[in-house]
């Protein structure tokens, strides 16, 4: 995929210095999921977020949010070109290291962005890296995706992108019937795009239960507002999801073939 995004590279400092016009669009866009996130994002995140203390009017330095996560997960950012490899993104979450591409979106896609700018990464998923059962799912993640063939990285994606970039929460999936349930979210994708943060918790989409080979047969497509979400119970339960046999999903999920996509057809899917 190509790009029309450049990203800015720091000094000789290790300072970034973005325009204030880029500033503005940080500033805009942490305004309105602000007001969006309570009561949408779960706890986990809100007190991610809580604990980043992010700037609200300009674009942070990743030293800033380094000095958190080195606290709390042992993790820090790494700055990145707007595309990297498979094989780059693997190895940086391997060695707990959080790619951040380092330029932000413009006026003009506000809404949803296909590529991850440094408000999807900064605040989309920053927060949750605080969260020990996020931030070992995330290194057990990029390390079965350094021994992977091309083949089979494909369908890791998947189960990449439908936790931590689309992922979420029922709190009331397992308290029976009779209690209502309560949608939170935990996806980067999500909580960076206040378009799908109101989207996701509509009704309108489809809602399954995590199952693991199902996930890893879902195509889905990069551009669009996702037709499907798949939600796990409370966010320690990615810890099981590390534990379970994933490579061994992935070969029956070759072997079965993937299901009929629930969008219409592009070119980009995945």
């Amino acid at each position: 995929m190509a790009t029309s995004y450049i990203a800015r590279e720091a000094d000789a400092d290790g300072l970034i210095h973005y325009p204030e016009q880029e500033h503005s669009v940080w500033q805009r866009l942490y305004a309105r999921q602000a007001v969006n996130l309570p009561g949408r994002a779960c706890d986990a995140y809100m007190q991610g977020l809580d604990a980043l203390a992010l700037p609200k009017d300009r674009i942070p330095q990743l030293a800033e949010i380094d000095r958190v996560l080195a606290g709390t997960s042992g993790w820090q950012t790494a700055a990145v070109p707007a595309l990297i490899s498979f094989g780059r993104f693997f190895e940086l979450l391997a060695n707990k290291r959080f790619p951040v591409a380092t330029f932000i979106r413009t006026e003009q896609e506000m809404d949803y962005l296909q590529e991850p700018d440094i408000f999807h990464e900064i605040f989309g998923h920053c927060p949750l890296l605080t969260n020990q059962a996020f931030a070992d799912f995330s290194e057990h993640y990029g390390q079965l995706g350094l021994a992977a063939s091309k083949e089979e990285r494909p369908y890791l994606a998947r189960l990449y992108w439908f936790t931590v970039e689309f992922g979420l929460l029922n709190v009331g999936a397992s308290s029976g019937p009779s209690v209502d349930t309560q949608r939170r979210i935990y996806g980067g994708g999500i909580l960076s795009s206040p378009a799908e943060t109101l989207y996701a918790l509509s009704g309108e989409p489809v809602y399954e239960p995590f199952d693991l080979l199902n996930v890893l047969r879902t195509p889905y497509r990069i551009d669009i507002i996702q037709p499907i979400y798949y939600e796990i119970e409370h966010i320690d339960f990615l810890g099981e999801i590390r534990k379970m046999d994933i490579m061994a999903s992935v070969a029956k999920a070759r072997q079965l073939g993937l299901f009929a996509p629930r969008f219409a057809p592009k070119s980009q899917t995945v």
